[in-house]
């Protein structure tokens, strides 16, 4: 896997932020930060595939935990279903841990079959209480470049250096808690950032789904939607929102707002692909701007505001991401930083297809199959 330039960071309140784009620039920078890590490891992942990229990382990380560095794997037991138990023993036999974040089999260890809808889809890697990755990227070929053999997604990560990475530890803390095993991580890591004084400029935005929901992700859109003066930009491949999230977006368009939306030409979940017809019909009738990205799988899930506060990270905007999945964005409030994930926006309209109302020129049958799939939405 070979380096790659990467943005430069951005100095934002007490953290220090960058854009990582697709795999090609986010793989190199994650395996540097696991290669220097000194204390601890904490990799929180939706997929995990047992492929080049699956196995590069491991190897990584078994070769810290040789080296005497606390390493904590959780995954997800939908998101990596192929991916058998042998596959962690070189890591558990370095001395890192693994957990399997609920198991669809009924003999595995947390075995529940009230949780069974519920799925852990965050991709987080926090090293040292120090470097946190936070986005929407697997660990799985799909997201390596074409030219060494993936598929090339498009994706968005953000790594950030700062308190807000002592943030994320605690979130990905927290899933070991909840699982009750002695092994977790540490309760506190050792004092390595300054304060941060004033409003935070870089925020956590995690949502909870068992027992009593919190849909703060969800709130943090529509409020950011709702507040917006002049711009609205937001990538997402399952764009599939509830009625709230619809009638903001066209609210937003009503006052002034110019709202673009871009979606996938070509989607991994063809289902999702076809409910959203009906959606982005609904959208450009009301005159909001819609691009189809065309250059590969589109995966990123980002939203830049006024210029000025973009939103990236797993949560995608479909009712499994707000009903179903546990999901963790970051919210960076900072102009310069937005500049630059604006323009990463126009390079991608620049490889997109921008779309026309289809219904009235569409086959009836097509027409009827989109309604009828679009009934799904509260479920997909």
């Amino acid at each position: 896997m070979t380096a790659s330039s990467r943005g430069r960071f951005h100095d934002v309140g007490a953290n220090r932020v960058r854009h990582l784009r697709d795999g090609r620039e986010a793989f190199p920078a994650m395996l540097q930060a696991i290669d220097e890590a000194e204390r601890e490891i904490l990799l929180e992942m939706y997929w995990i595939g047992d492929g080049p990229v699956g196995t590069l990382f491991r190897e990584r990380l078994r070769a810290r935990a040789s080296a005497g560095v606390a390493v904590f794997v959780s995954y997800d037991g939908v998101g990596s279903l192929g991916l058998f138990r042998s596959f962690w023993t070189p890591l558990v036999a370095a001395g890192g841990h693994v957990i399997e974040n609920g198991p669809v089999a009924p003999w595995r260890r947390h075995f529940d079959p009230r949780l069974l809808p519920f799925r852990n889809h965050r991709k987080l890697l926090v090293v040292d209480a120090r470097i946190a990755f936070c986005g929407g990227l697997n660990l799985s070929h799909q997201w390596l470049p074409r030219a060494e053999g993936g598929a090339g997604w498009r994706e968005d990560v953000l790594e950030v250096r700062g308190p807000v990475a002592v943030e994320l530890r605690a979130l990905t803390r927290q899933v070991w808690l909840s699982y009750g095993d002695n092994e977790a991580p540490s309760e506190a890591p050792s004092p390595v950032h300054e304060t941060e004084t004033g409003p935070a400029r870089v925020s956590v935005l995690a949502n909870r789904v068992e027992g009593r929901p919190n849909r703060r992700i969800r709130r943090a859109y529509l409020l950011a939607i709702r507040r917006a003066k002049s711009s609205v930009d937001i990538t997402n491949p399952y764009f599939l929102p509830g009625p709230l999230f619809l009638r903001a977006l066209r609210k937003a368009h009503d006052r002034g707002v110019r709202v673009r939306l871009l979606v996938p030409s070509m989607s991994d979940v063809w289902l999702v692909r076809f409910a959203m017809r009906t959606v982005i019909d609904e959208l450009l009738r009301a005159g909001i701007e819609v691009y189809a990205y065309q250059h590969a799988i589109l995966h990123a899930k980002t939203a830049v505001l006024d210029q000025r506060l973009v939103v990236t990270g797993s949560h995608n905007l479909d009712a499994f991401s707000w009903r179903f999945d546990l999901e963790a964005n970051l919210a960076v409030d900072d102009r310069d930083f937005a500049l630059e994930m604006t323009s990463s926006f126009e390079r991608d309209l620049g490889q997109s297809l921008r779309l026309l109302p289809r219904s009235a020129r569409a086959p009836f049958w097509e027409r009827l199959a989109a309604w009828l799939v679009a009934r799904l939405r509260p479920v997909l």
